[in-house]
């Protein structure tokens, strides 16, 4: 597994998100995801709609994958 295909499909899985991931050894992985259909949602929430973007993956050729979910007005506070 690679970064540019997981960014790829969190990016099509939610439209108008913007993804940054990272990961050297191919199983462990970081991402930050910005995504105003995050507005209102707690973390959890956040994450399992991450997750639901990247399907059967998680657990199988993604290993971990640690989350930074934000709105673009929460990234602007940032």
């Amino acid at each position: 597994m690679d970064t540019d295909r997981i960014k790829s499909l969190i990016e099509a899985g939610l439209p108008g998100a913007r993804a940054e991931v990272s990961g050297a050894d191919g199983v462990h992985f970081e991402a930050t995801v910005l995504a105003d259909q995050f507005a209102g949602k707690l973390p959890l929430a956040r994450h399992r709609m991450v997750y639901a973007t990247l399907g059967e993956l998680m657990g199988g050729e993604i290993h971990a994958l640690a989350l930074t979910t934000l709105t673009s007005e929460e990234a602007a506070r940032r």
